[in-house]
């Protein structure tokens, strides 16, 4: 009897450290630092970021906007991910891209990593996301070697500029 509580009680303890659903990443997360492909166009590459903001929907549904000036205009972009059966994993566009939201051991920061086709050709755009804008050396560490087991170049890894968000113009 002994051995069967202890068989159980071990099992549990991963449990507790391991929590089985996923972080609340809702609220405004900062891009500290993206990596893409190689063969990604330097122009789709982002040299400078706004604050990102996260929102649950029914459902188990995100929704992630940000704003971005172009041409000297604002524009408000956005998504809604939906949760699959896999935890931790999003589907998005259709279908047509996979999100995956992952917790780093550094506290309040988390990866966001899509995968899918553009114009025909495979993506990968992997994201450092934190709770303030700061670049953390030891989250940014744990990014590079996020990178680097997905196949990714530490040189295609950039740090962009933070800027504040701006409102776009209702017509």
């Amino acid at each position: 009897m002994k051995f069967l509580f202890l068989t159980i009680a071990l099992g549990l303890v991963p449990a507790l450290f391991f929590p089985v659903e996923s972080p609340d990443i809702t609220g405004t997360l900062y891009v500290k630092a993206t990596v893409t492909d190689k063969d990604l166009p330097k122009e789709w590459r982002p040299s400078k970021v706004s604050p990102v903001t996260v929102t649950a929907l029914d459902g188990g549904d995100l929704e992630v906007t940000f704003t971005f000036v172009k041409k000297g205009q604002c524009h408000e972009k956005g998504t809604v991910i939906q949760p699959t059966e896999e935890p931790g994993k999003y589907s998005a566009y259709g279908g047509k891209r996979h999100v995956y939201i992952l917790e780093l051991p550094v506290k309040d920061h988390y990866v966001f990593y899509c995968e899918g086709h553009v114009h025909g050709k495979q993506l990968h755009v992997g994201k450092l996301m934190g709770r303030n804008p700061e670049v953390n050396p030891e989250a940014l560490e744990a990014f590079k070697r996020f990178a680097q087991r997905k196949g990714l170049s530490e040189d295609d890894i950039s740090i962009p500029t933070q800027t504040e968000g701006c409102r776009p113009e209702n017509n």
